[in-house]
């Protein structure tokens, strides 16, 4: 079966809609599919009794928190999309988001840029505004050439725009999860630059706090990756699961659908849904 549980649309930092988003998948042969938005939902409602014929779509977020002062990503899959305790964590990270891109719009005008929080708010429109908003508005300005460079400049780790936001911790993101019915899932474990062993210990945490699943397999990666991620899936008796973390067109290695798929020890976490 292909699958993409972890997927990013205008709401959030992607660059396709909802609708649109939804109409690749399907024209892709994805059979399972998630809109995983950062502290959002709102993508469901824009796509209403959309048809998506072979899609079966499962209502999905993505909530960022921290553990041991590292800033890591929690998926959320099959959420009730309409329950208050959801709705109540989604307008905490929304505030905490806020506050996070004024102090980073603060910080970039101190640089010699110029009315970035005006020019931000227009880019992001309706959407969660994101570090990629902000990298887009760098790129504007004639800061960067493009929006890795704004990321290893300006707003990547230990960089002037990379403030610690007061997300909600990892447990308080995890019971807002399953408490709205959904399972979390650790995201792209490997993104973090964790050594092993911490790695091992994140998932222990995670799993004690009522995690069950880590994400295997997050766009194009090595064997080697996905090998050493399968056996700690297994070793922590967890299920896995599998996205690209699509965020546009024409990124080779969060392509929509595009994958690997699970290794055969590996228990799906879409066994866990009827």
């Amino acid at each position: 079966m292909k699958v993409d549980l972890h997927t990013h649309s205008t709401i959030s930092d992607g660059r396709l809609t909802p609708a649109e988003l939804l109409r690749e998948a399907e024209s892709r042969g994805i059979e399972l599919f998630s809109i995983t938005d950062h502290d959002s939902v709102d993508a469901y409602s824009k796509i209403g009794q959309l048809e998506h014929a072979g899609v079966r779509l499962i209502h999905g977020i993505e909530f960022s928190t921290a553990w041991q002062g590292i800033g890591i990503h929690i998926v959320g899959l099959n959420v009730d999309i309409d329950c208050q305790v959801l709705g109540n964590g989604i307008a905490l990270q929304r505030k905490a988001r806020m506050e996070r891109a004024q102090r980073i719009s603060g910080k970039l005008d101190k640089l010699g840029m110029e009315n970035t929080w005006k020019r931000v708010q227009e880019i992001a429109g309706q959407s969660v505004i994101g570090r990629p908003h902000f990298a887009q508005c760098l790129v504007e300005s004639g800061k960067v050439k493009n929006e890795n460079e704004a990321f290893k400049r300006y707003l990547g780790p230990g960089k002037t725009g990379d403030i610690k936001c007061l997300w909600m911790s990892m447990e308080q993101t995890i019971h807002c999860i399953t408490d709205s019915g959904g399972i979390a899932v650790l995201a792209h474990p490997s993104s973090y630059r964790l050594t092993n062993t911490r790695l091992a210990r994140l998932l222990d945490d995670f799993a004690s706090c009522g995690g069950v699943a880590m994400e295997v397999i997050s766009g194009q990666q090595t064997r080697e990756v996905t090998e050493k991620l399968a056996r700690l899936c297994q070793l922590k008796d967890l299920y896995a699961s599998s996205g690209s973390d699509f965020h546009r067109p024409g990124q080779a290695w969060s392509e929509l659908g595009g994958q690997a798929s699970l290794p055969v020890a590996c228990k799906p976490v879409w066994e866990l849904w009827p």
